[in-house]
């Protein structure tokens, strides 16, 4: 998981939506996991939001658009 804004704002457009996506994904995983009472560095989530946010924001700069769905 790539954590500076600097490293993600080098990345590639289709890379940095495929990072976007997989942090999104993470973050849901560990909102699910510690809901089950699975998850132990609690911690973590707000590291993962954070991280989200930061990849969302750098998309945004960048005109972006962020889907589940492949674009066509």
């Amino acid at each position: 998981m790539t954590n500076k804004a600097s490293d993600l704002r080098e990345m590639e457009p289709d890379h940095l939506i495929e990072v976007a996506l997989k942090a999104r994904r993470d973050l849901f995983d560990m909102r699910f996991r510690n809901a089950t009472g699975e998850l132990e560095n609690t911690a973590g989530i707000s590291a993962a939001r954070r991280h989200v946010a930061r990849t969302i924001t750098i998309c945004r700069e960048r005109g972006l658009t962020i889907s589940e769905e492949p674009s066509s």
